[in-house]
């Protein structure tokens, strides 16, 4: 049952992001270089076709929901950054909810600026190339005003991209115990369950980082 939450909650969010993309560039994928990259993603989630087509058309009504996409910042328990991206409709409720999450979680809602500079914002494409090389599938990060340039060049080279996206990647991780994680974990579950959230990013070192320092 939660898979199936989950699912609900990432097909809504995708969904917003290709009416802010059909918006901002039209509903014609092959001249909305930001929707065809949107419509691979929502392929990769298993997102249905009549979804996709769905969000399309309801960015063409003259009466659909004007989304923004606005970023907050704050700080968690024990002093993890908390950056959290969002696709709304609404500011003075997404930001009346993020200030309780954080509130009731033992963290703080700061204000534009306070935590960003300490993530790197960097592009993420995931890719095929033709069979007899090495590696089937490719994965590339790069700084993301490249963007636009390798979907361009993945194009261009007649690959299959599977997915293409933004992410926020922490300069410096902090590690916490397993008593500490929890806390903090319970507040980026509650923020990532709200519906005008798309991603959310911290700074707390995962366990795993701390298993792949010791190999």
């Amino acid at each position: 049952m939660k898979r199936w939450g989950h699912m609900a909650r990432v097909f809504t969010k995708i969904g917003k992001e290709i009416e802010i993309a059909v918006k901002a560039g039209g509903s014609d994928p092959s001249g909305n270089t930001r929707l065809r990259i949107l419509i691979q993603n929502a392929k990769a989630e298993n997102m249905p076709k009549e979804n996709i087509e769905r969000a399309i058309k309801r960015a063409t009504d003259k009466d659909a929901a004007d989304y923004k996409e606005v970023i907050y910042e704050g700080y968690g328990p024990h002093g993890i950054a908390f950056l959290v991206e969002t696709a709304t409709d609404n500011t003075n409720r997404t930001v009346a909810s993020l200030r309780m999450y954080f509130n009731k979680c033992g963290g703080t809602l700061g204000t534009s600026g306070s935590v960003a500079f300490m993530f790197e914002h960097k592009c993420v494409f995931k890719f095929r190339v033709p069979a007899g090389t090495e590696e089937d599938t490719i994965t590339v990060y790069a700084p993301y005003e490249s963007f636009g340039a390798i979907q361009k060049w993945i194009e261009d080279k007649g690959f299959e991209t599977i997915s293409g996206e933004s992410v926020r990647i922490p300069v410096d991780t902090k590690e916490l115990s397993a008593e500490e994680r929890e806390s903090v974990e319970k507040l980026q579950e509650r923020i990532e369950e709200d519906d005008d959230v798309v991603n959310v990013y911290t700074n707390m070192r995962e366990p795993e980082d701390d298993e792949a320092d010791e190999e």
